[in-house]
């Protein structure tokens, strides 16, 4: 084969490549990957130091919380040093037997919890609220929103998996005396 002819040979193949290259990209635009659903952005942290932390003591205690037809639950918070936070939640009203414990901690800068490949982050804290927004495979984000010295507000957002925005809204009513 002459010089002349691979050279049309190669243009001849290098030509075909670009056209199906050319073509599997119209195929597959880049708008048509919106049927899956697009990642989360990172959320951004907001820098607290155990002084700023101090804002949430007002958390602090035995809690009954009621909502959306749920059976009233219980939860105890505490603060276990300047950078930790402890919520039990108790299986009845006597608040004498802890079924799962959730540890909220100041590391670095960011205070949040984290469970093997899920968590969340505190994105405000303000002296009466704190948000938390979702880290891995976490879904939903949420407030703590104080109403007075003896109720507070959990309020949980998320989409669901057709897209809407929802909202659930837990009321917390203190238990016994301020200090757990």
């Amino acid at each position: 084969m002459s010089l002349k002819s691979r050279i049309m040979l190669l243009t001849v193949v290098v030509a075909t490549l670009v056209l199906l290259a050319v073509a599997g990209c119209a195929r597959h635009p880049e708008g048509s990957h919106a049927q899956n659903a697009p990642a989360s952005p990172a959320p951004s942290p907001k820098l607290i130091t155990p002084a700023d932390l101090a804002k949430l003591r007002w958390i602090e205690g035995s809690w009954r919380g009621t909502g959306d037809g749920q059976a009233p639950f219980y939860e105890r918070y505490k603060f276990e040093n300047d950078t930790t936070l402890v919520v039990e939640t108790l299986t009845d009203e006597t608040l004498s037997k802890v079924s799962e414990v959730d540890r909220f901690e100041l590391k670095d800068g960011h205070f949040g919890k984290s469970a093997n490949d899920s968590g969340s982050v505190a994105t405000a804290l303000d002296d009466t609220s704190i948000t938390f927004s979702p880290l891995g495979k976490a879904r939903n984000s949420f407030r703590f929103q104080r109403e007075s010295d003896n109720a507070w507000r959990a309020i949980l957002n998320w989409t669901d998996k057709d897209g809407a925005a929802k909202e659930r809204i837990y009321h917390m009513e203190r238990l016994g005396l301020r200090n757990p």
